[in-house]
């Protein structure tokens, strides 16, 4: 399970970067970056699933579960609020949805690496 655990939440990490950058660097929000939101989202729930089955008996509240649930609810604020904005339409706010998506990135990236390098000590 450790393994698919792993996949999934590096997918997530994929996906996700694409759809930051491919925003960023296309300066527009567009339809394959809410896919590749919502991919990410969908393969970071599911690896954290994963890993909480194999964390049973472990401490529930420590940084990385308390960064991971934020990150996870700002993954999926982020996810929504891009359906909304291209559902809207609303190329003003296309446009400039790529600083909360880069913020968004940044504070998902405190659990991805603080849950690696507390594997590592272990």
């Amino acid at each position: 399970m450790l393994f698919f655990a792993v996949l999934f939440i590096t997918l997530a990490l994929i996906f996700y970067t694409m759809g930051v950058f491919g925003e960023k660097l296309q300066k527009i929000l567009k339809p394959w970056h809410l896919v590749a939101f919502w991919a990410g989202f969908i393969c970071d729930t599911t690896g954290t699933s994963l890993m909480s089955r194999l964390a049973v008996g472990q401490s529930a509240i420590n940084f990385h579960s308390v960064t991971g649930i934020a990150a996870i609810l700002l993954m999926l604020i982020h996810a929504v609020w891009a359906t909304v904005v291209l559902i809207r339409n609303n190329k003003d706010m296309m446009a400039g949805f790529h600083k909360l998506s880069l913020f968004v990135w940044l504070i998902w990236l405190i659990p991805y690496f603080s849950g690696m390098f507390a594997h590592m000590i272990r």
